[in-house]
């Protein structure tokens, strides 16, 4: 499809680029030699704040908000991120959170510690609710309409449970920090509450861990949760033997992380399956209720259930009035921009963009990078009178980690998995968290973990919750179990 051309914003006031340059300041030559690809912009800038720069809303602190804001760091333009929390999370890593393994402020930092060097970025905390695309204009969750000439849309993604929303209240996902903070602590009191139990069939429910979801946010979770029991907790407990934990993964396809080839499926579960974890393939669940997983005919009593099988997009796209999947992600132009709307751009998780490989991109971190910096370039290329310049994705691999020493590495031209590839997913991991200080306290944590086995943020905070009737506790988990054991296969 040929690059289009889009009238900015402060063209159709009557207004032209030269009558910006006294407000800006001289502005770098942009090289003829880049004008075929995609150009590098750099400005000298001297700002202005009476100047009628082009104003570009970015929603989402993400990856690809942050990277689309980071891209503008340098333009002649006002830039403002909206996000509903004022922290940024290295999302491949919340599983660590929740398994104990490294401390919130290892993975997250705050979006204006971030941007702070950025003189023509600003932040605001707050929940976008709608997008007016004809009008120009972001309405905040006070009513507060905020004008952009140019849009950047990256919300991000949410929990998805394929239509029965109900699930969520018994199967909590792992999406935030209070996500992971609530699923430590869920499954912490886990091991606590049965070393109190003095019934064998209800220490058995407390010890089951049911995760639904065999891509790579389940496959970590449950090789965390295994080394957990099996290691971290050995000799602490008097009543209980934690590695008699149960825990089950569960994969409605035909094998767990279905991105990966199939020598590197093998291995991860092998390395699951020494870990003790049940790994269950082709296995619908029909049914989420408290304490209970419905697998078939089947009824798996589990205390700790987790939600690692789907997201859905945000529904944001839906105020664009444009098409979109069944999932609820815009259907982007090649550009990334949206139908009709030549100065609204949309990257990461929300993008539904099929124009390389005819597929949808996967929602991992490194397609939101990308499209977020891309999307930037093209915001800078309309603002410069140029056509946008279609995106096209570079694949640097797909990586997971199993557990300890255990990763698996995907490059295409070359596999690895065991040690090596978990050597090689450390340092990758360590490389895109934002911040020294971040880099520093996840080596060393990761480094003490390595060689003690031992969690350092085994922290449970909050009341305690209150322990139901004895009688009336065992009497059900009787029933429930007995049932478990008659259909389990």
């Amino acid at each position: 499809m040929p690059s289009r051309r889009a009238t900015p914003a402060w063209q159709e006031r009557g207004e032209s680029f030269d009558q910006l340059r006294p407000f800006c300041g001289r502005l770098a030559r942009i090289s003829s030699e880049n004008a075929a690809r995609e150009p590098q912009y750099h400005f000298i800038v001297i700002m202005n704040e009476a100047g009628p720069l082009p104003q570009i809303v970015i929603i989402g602190g993400g990856f690809a908000g942050l990277d689309a804001a980071r891209a503008l760091g340098r333009a002649p333009v006002s830039v403002t991120v909206i996000d509903r929390r004022n922290h940024h999370v290295f999302q491949p890593l919340l599983y660590q959170v929740a398994a104990a393994a490294l401390s919130p402020g290892d993975i997250a930092s705050p979006i204006r510690w971030i941007l702070r060097r950025q003189d023509n970025v600003r932040v605001l905390l707050a929940e976008v609710t709608a997008i007016d695309a004809a009008g120009k204009a972001v309405v905040l969750d006070d009513g507060q309409r905020l004008g952009f000439d140019y849009l950047i849309l990256a919300p991000g993604a949410a929990h998805s449970y394929f239509g029965h929303e109900a699930w969520s209240e018994h199967a909590p996902g792992l999406k935030t920090l209070d996500d992971a903070l609530k699923l430590r602590r869920q499954m912490l009191l886990a091991f606590e509450e049965a070393e109190r139990e003095s019934d064998p069939l209800r220490k058995r429910h407390l010890l089951t861990f049911a995760l639904i979801g065999g891509g790579p946010t389940g496959v970590e979770l449950a090789g965390a949760l295994a080394e957990i029991a099996r290691h971290a907790l050995r000799r602490e407990f008097d009543a209980i033997d934690p590695e008699s934990a149960r825990i089950v993964l569960i994969e409605a396809g035909e094998s767990i992380l279905p991105t990966f080839p199939a020598s590197l499926r093998d291995s991860a579960r092998r390395a699951l399956r020494r870990l003790g974890v049940e790994v269950r393939e082709r296995t619908m669940v029909t049914g989420v209720e408290a304490d209970t997983v419905i697998v078939g005919p089947e009824v798996l009593r589990a205390h700790t259930i987790i939600w690692a099988a789907g997201v859905s997009a945000s529904p944001l796209g839906r105020s664009l009035n444009v098409p979109l999947d069944r999932a609820g992600h815009v259907t982007v132009l090649p550009d990334l921009s949206v139908p009709g709307h030549p100065a609204v751009f949309v990257a990461g998780d929300l993008a539904n963009f099929t124009h390389q490989t005819g597929k949808p991109l996967p929602g991992v971190a490194q397609v939101a990078k990308q499209q977020g910096k891309h999307a930037s370039r093209n915001v800078l290329r309309l603002i410069a009178g140029q056509p946008t310049t279609p995106f096209h994705y570079r694949d640097p691999g797909n990586m997971a980690t199993v557990g300890r020493a255990e990763a698996l590495a995907d490059f295409g031209w070359v596999r690895i998995s065991g040690f090596v590839g978990w050597l090689l997913w450390l340092f990758v991991h360590i490389m895109f968290l934002v911040g020294f200080r971040n880099r520093l306290s996840v080596l060393l944590q990761w480094a003490t973990s390595y060689f003690t086995y031992q969690r350092s943020v085994r922290l449970i905070t909050g009341d305690m919750p209150r322990r139901a009737a004895p009688a009336a506790a065992r009497a059900s988990d009787v029933e429930a179990t007995t049932h478990d054991q008659v259909t389990r296969r």
